[in-house]
């Protein structure tokens, strides 16, 4: 019974492995390799696409063509990290306090404003896409960065994912702090944030692989193409430059499975804590 499990589970790995496969198998072909497999697809005919896991004559053409020929790619790639950066560094300056008023602090109306913040994570991009495109037209915002970066700063999910953590901290703590005289700034400074640590970074983590690949705010609210990110890169390469278009996929996966392999940690315990409360 053991060995079917694990040979389903290994089946189960192979098939959500096997995309990334897939993309460096065709970030590795020739022009001519991608369109014979690629034909049903080019020239609108029909019949499937075949594919091969191994290129039968592995080329950097691809890459060299991206990297070199292609100087737009490293615009929209400082735009991501713009976008990116942006938003990690507002969450860490809004979302960290505010998770640690919630969840350290009694005051009126708490619980309502934590079931309100609650209440909007739950909400799709697309319920409030009309209300945000307003208000971004009021401030003068839209078609630029600070539009997509300023929305997503008071992002409730990393709120609720830090203020999980918090919450676990042993109040006798806080109270051995104040008794040797410290002020609530530093028991946040000296106690909070390092205790907290690991639900900052998980927060942080699952931060920029949301954001490192953010699609629908940029394609609602940017017009001028010099301001897209990556994300908004991909799907406007031709299918004709299917090589380019996977050697690009691959290059944006990088960073986000370098992120993820880094966090991935602090990440489960982030998941664990949304999900389990003492």
């Amino acid at each position: 019974m053991k060995k079917i499990l694990s040979a389903a589970l290994w089946l189960l790995v192979l098939i959500c492995v096997f995309p990334v496969f897939f993309l460096a198998a065709g970030s590795l072909m020739g022009s001519g390799e991608l369109g014979e497999l690629l034909n049903p697809v080019l020239s609108g005919g029909k019949g499937y696409v075949s594919w091969k896991l191994f290129p039968l004559y592995p080329t950097l053409k691809s890459y060299v063509e991206l990297l070199v020929d292609t100087p737009g790619f490293f615009v929209m790639l400082w735009n991501s990290v713009k976008i990116t950066g942006g938003v990690l560094i507002g969450q860490l300056l809004v979302g960290v306090p505010a998770a640690w008023g919630l969840s350290r602090f009694s005051f009126p109306f708490r619980k309502v404003i934590f079931t309100i913040y609650i209440a909007l994570m739950m909400m799709p991009f697309q319920v409030m896409m009309l209300s945000n495109y307003l208000m971004l037209d009021r401030l003068g915002l839209l078609d630029t960065l600070e539009g997509i970066i300023l929305p997503a700063v008071f992002s409730t999910f990393p709120v609720f994912i830090m203020y999980r953590f918090f919450e676990g901290l042993p109040e006798a703590l806080m109270e051995s702090a104040r008794l040797d005289g410290a002020g609530e700034w530093m028991i946040f400074r000296k106690i909070g944030i390092p205790l907290g640590s690991p639900g900052v970074i998980s927060a942080m983590v699952l931060g920029f692989l949301e954001y490192w690949n953010l699609l629908e705010q940029p394609m609602a609210f940017l017009k001028s193409k010099e301001l897209w990110p990556l994300s908004l890169f991909l799907p406007a390469i031709d299918i004709k430059q299917a090589g380019v278009a996977f050697a690009a996929s691959v290059v944006v996966l990088f960073p986000a499975l370098m992120v993820f392999l880094a966090g991935q940690d602090y990440l489960e315990q982030g998941i664990i804590s949304t999900a389990v409360k003492e």
